[in-house]
Parts: structure tokens; C-alpha cells; sequence
């Protein structure tokens, strides 16, 4: 079986991937697919950094932009409607270009993950909630690292609606998502992947990039959009987005705006290293740094070399 070439841009949030996507997606006839599973929310804009007409530069954009906060998307389905992208994507004779700093959905789709259909049980996820909301996330945590310590290494406390469903799948089948996915690795992905990183060499330069967003998020609305979202309630996606969790206790009156951005600034930073410690792990990955080089250029040229171009 002849392997579809696809190049993936993965880093921290802040790092530049958006802007380097572009780039090699205009060098090599490409199209961007997003791995970003919060910029696939409609409105969500200034929040998750989504890129605005003018920073795609005429680049076809997909899997941005598509569902309403309240609606749930799964790992499993992002593969799916990937998938279907990228074979749109060579019919068109066009190059596949994956753009995000979500590890999970990038690394699930090129390492051609066959997803089951898993079980749902309303009775059991019910249960799990009311006991997040009497014990906390944390106590779920706990026993999630019980039963699959590598799966609960991957989550966030934030991230109470995987470790819900982490738990779910495990008393309705037996099986932890861990063994689920040793299992669905049997298949040989039909992809084959250059993996273009970006990381630098001095990490307080992507800090203080990380704060000058979110200082740009503020003057461009954040608090406006937050303030919405933040309001549709307590099972909507929004609650899990960084930017609009941090600022709920300003809007509740119990801290004050300073103290809200410098949390949300740290947030951002713990996420950062989150994902550089995800995306390390691959040993396959192609670095860039941009602050010591002048790293677009050499990525483009990795890129074209990859395919060929």
C-alpha cells in the first residue's frame, strides 16, 4: 500500500505554528488541516488564537470553526473527519498540511489509531459527574491512576469530561482506554509523516510570547467573549478553555482583573510545558528553533525535500 505523504506542525501553544503552517502549506501546494480541538468551536476566536482571514493568506483552512460550544467532539471522530479532509485534500492534487498543538488528535491520526465504536452508558456517566461535582476532579483523577496510569498522565485535572469518560469505558467494558489503544494500533497507519517541531532553545522567549498574547487577547475583546461563553453554562466546552476559566472568578467578583491575567498567564505556561513533554516523546519529530535560526526557511526546505516538491 502506497502511504499518503503528510507534513504535521506540532509545539506549544504561542510557539508560531500557525504562522510556519502557512508558510510550508504556500511553498508546497498545501492545505491546512487544524489539530486544534478548541479552534473547532464556532465564535471561541480570541481565546483559542484562531487564525484570522489574513494570517491564512489565502490557505484553505479545515476543521475550524464548525461546531457550537455546547456540542461534544471526540478524538475518534477527529480522525474520521480528518481523514476524509486529507483525501479531499490529494484529489485536489494539493498536500495535506496538519496544523495544532492538540498531541492527541495529531499523533492518533497519523499513527492510524482505528477507533471502536465505544459503549455509552447515560446511568454510569451520570454517577461520575455528581461525583466530580461533590469530590472534585482531582478524586476521579486519583482513581483513573488507579486503573490507567498512562492514560491519567495524559490529562489535565481541568479535563474532567475525558477523565469521565476515561472511567466510563472502563466499567462498561473492563478494558482501559490504554489497552483500548494498544489494540487499535494493530492496524499499519496509512500515512506517512514528517513531523516539523517548533521549540526554543531559550524557553523565557516563549513566555514572553505567551504574555504578550494574551495581553494582544485582552485588547482584541477576551474579556467580552469570555464573559459569553462563560455564561452558557456548566457542561459547555467553554469551561475548559484556557482563557475563560481563568477569568470567571474576576467576573464573580472574587479576584481582581490583574490577578485573573496573571493566572491565565501561568495557566498558559503549564500548558505549554504539557505539551513540549507530549510532543517530546517522538523521537521522529523535526525541531526548528526560532530563536536561534532562521527556522521557516529550513523548514520549507525539509518540507519540499519530504515531498518531493
Amino acid at each position: 500500500m502506497e502511504k499518503i505523504k503528510v507534513i504535521a506542525v506540532v509545539g506549544p501553544t504561542a510557539s508560531g505554528k500557525t504562522s510556519l503552517g502557512v508558510k510550508i502549506a504556500g511553498a508546497v501546494s498545501g492545505e491546512i488541516i487544524s489539530a486544534d480541538s478548541m479552534q473547532i468551536y464556532k465564535g471561541m476566536d480570541i481565546a483559542t488564537a484562531k487564525p484570522s482571514a489574513c494570517e491564512m493568506q489565502g490557505v484553505p483552512h479545515h476543521l475550524i470553526d464548525f461546531l457550537e460550544p455546547w456540542e461534544n467532539y471526540s478524538v475518534a471522530q477527529f480522525v474520521k473527519d480528518a481523514g476524509e479532509k486529507i483525501k479531499e485534500i490529494r484529489l485536489r492534487g494539493n498536500n495535506p498540511v496538519i496544523v495544532g498543538g492538540t498531541g492527541l488528535y495529531t499523533d492518533s491520526l497519523l499513527n492510524g489509531i482505528n477507533f471502536e465504536r465505544e459503549p455509552e452508558n447515560g446511568e454510569i456517566r451520570k454517577k461520575l459527574k455528581e461525583r466530580a461535582e461533590k469530590e472534585g476532579a482531582e478524586a476521579l483523577l486519583r482513581e483513573l491512576f488507579e486503573i490507567d496510569p498512562e492514560a491519567a498522565s495524559e490529562l489535565h485535572v481541568n479535563n474532567t469530561g475525558r477523565i469521565i469518560r476515561a472511567l466510563e469505558v472502563y466499567y462498561l467494558t473492563g478494558k482501559t482506554i490504554t489497552q483500548q489503544k494498544i489494540k487499535s494500533r494493530e492496524k499499519e497507519s496509512p500515512y506517512e509523516a514528517l513531523y516539523i517541531g517548533i521549540e526554543y532553545k531559550d524557553r523565557q522567549k516563549l513566555y514572553d510570547r505567551i504574555e504578550k498574547r494574551v495581553d494582544i487577547m485582552v485588547g482584541q475583546g477576551l474579556l467580552e467573549e469570555a464573559r459569553k461563553y462563560i455564561s452558557l453554562g456548566e457542561n459547555t466546552t467553554a469551561k475548559q478553555a484556557i482563557g475563560y476559566k481563568e477569568l470567571k472568578p474576576y467576573f464573580q467578583g472574587e479576584i481582581s482583573l490583574n490577578e485573573a491575567l496573571d493566572n491565565l498567564k501561568k495557566e498558559t505556561r503549564h500548558y505549554a510545558k504539557r505539551q513540549m513533554t507530549w510532543f517530546r516523546r517522538n523521537e521522529n519529530i523535526y525541531w526548528v528553533y526560532p530563536d536561534t535560526e532562521d527556522y521557516e526557511e529550513k523548514a520549507v526546505l525539509k518540507a519540499k525535500e519530504f515531498l518531493n516538491f
